[in-house]
């Protein structure tokens, strides 16, 4: 399949507690927002795909109503934290197939309906609920990796506290970044504790709403904008692990990059900017390396170089990523492909990596007992 999908156009909200906005009034505005800026109508659109994970059954059917688009296929998709993503995989998929030529891709969430406190683990996994009674939520699973990391890399707390003060030095230029504030290493390091080694800055807020949408075409884009074409995209599902597993070998990650950098024809060396799944300190550093952003045990010296900042060789998480932006999970990777579309046009304001030609998004997602991730999806996109 060689078919040329552009993305046409993109918007989302600004990610934040919209206690006052309903899911409907969030997807509106991505929704809308996106086919302005593409050029197109409400009409144009021949399928639409609604990524969600906590929004209920037929979410996707009950938002397009109120945006008064209804008849053309709907598909919901649930994949996790990477279920706007793999939403994006599935539309450009059809496109390419020639089912469509003209689609719209949103993702949405509003945690703070769910009152607080972690994102509950997999609730229909046995053992994975076994574990939980025992007190393993994802904080701790990350904290584990991390207590790992400093370990056989010979390293300091110092290390994670860097990823949380880059990344949100950078959230501080974005506005539509939920915490808005630079941050000192002495800051990240006394802030509460969470799960040793990771305090709370170190840790993507959990309580925040938001939506994004971006139109795909197989047509030539009529909106003002530079056209942005997707030129790599995998997903994959993670390996059952057998027998005692290396902790720190994001290997779904590293497999499915290799997958997208294969069908892009793109190097890794090739890449400008990059928007990868922070949730936590410690999952930045290791998908330097499954990225291939640096060799093996070479991640921290590529953060101290300053090589991943703002000016740097390759800046990770211009946005703020998702410890300064947020992390509304059905809406996490069409926001990503929003904002590497926008520093490939131009178009981000304050935090723009100059001369950028090929952008990566990365999201990971799930967490079930045996395995990796439950999915992780990869994205390359140029000009």
């Amino acid at each position: 399949m060689s078919t040329t999908v552009h993305i046409a156009g993109t918007a989302m909200t600004p990610f934040a507690r919209h206690e006052d906005k309903s899911m409907q009034d969030l997807v509106q505005a991505a929704v809308l927002g996106a086919l302005a800026d593409a050029g197109l109508e409400p009409g144009d659109v021949q399928a639409m795909y609604s990524a969600n994970v906590y929004g209920g059954m037929i979410l996707g059917q009950v938002l397009a109503r109120d945006l008064q688009i209804t008849g053309p296929a709907l598909y919901n998709v649930e994949n996790a934290c990477a279920s706007g993503a793999t939403a994006v995989h599935l539309a450009r998929q059809a496109l390419q197939l020639g089912v469509y030529d003209t689609v719209v891709v949103w993702g949405v969430e509003a945690l703070t309906q769910l009152g607080g406190g972690t994102i509950p683990l997999q609730r229909n996994d046995y053992k994975t609920q076994l574990y939980s009674d025992q007190g393993m939520t994802l904080p701790s699973v990350y904290a584990m990796r991390a207590m790992r990391y400093l370990y056989e890399r010979g390293e300091s707390p110092e290390i994670l506290a860097r990823v949380a003060v880059k990344n949100r030095a950078a959230g501080a230029r974005n506005p539509y970044a939920q915490q808005r504030k630079e941050v000192t290493l002495e800051e990240v390091l006394t802030s509460r504790p969470v799960a040793e080694p990771l305090t709370l800055l170190q840790c993507c807020p959990s309580m925040v709403d938001g939506a994004a949408a971006v139109v795909l075409t197989t047509k030539q884009p009529k909106g003002r904008q530079k056209a942005v074409r997707i030129l790599g995209s995998a997903v994959q599902s993670g390996h059952q692990e057998l027998g005692c597993e290396d902790i720190l070998d994001a290997e779904i990650t590293a497999r499915t990059a290799r997958k997208a950098y294969e069908e892009a024809s793109v190097p890794p060396a090739d890449v400008d900017v990059v928007e990868l799944h922070d949730a936590f300190t410690i999952a930045e550093l290791l998908y330097y390396e499954a990225l291939q952003l640096a060799p093996p045990g070479e991640g921290a010296a590529l953060l101290r170089r300053g090589d991943t900042a703002l000016g740097g060789r390759v800046p990770v998480n211009p946005s703020g990523g998702l410890l300064a932006k947020g992390h509304p999970l059905g809406a996490t990777g069409v926001a990503q492909m929003v904002e590497i579309t926008w520093q490939l046009q131009g178009r981000a304001t304050g935090r723009q990596v100059e001369g950028a030609k090929i952008g990566l998004t990365q999201c990971t997602g799930g967490g079930i007992a045996g395995v990796d991730h439950a999915a992780s999806s990869v994205h390359l996109l140029g000009v």
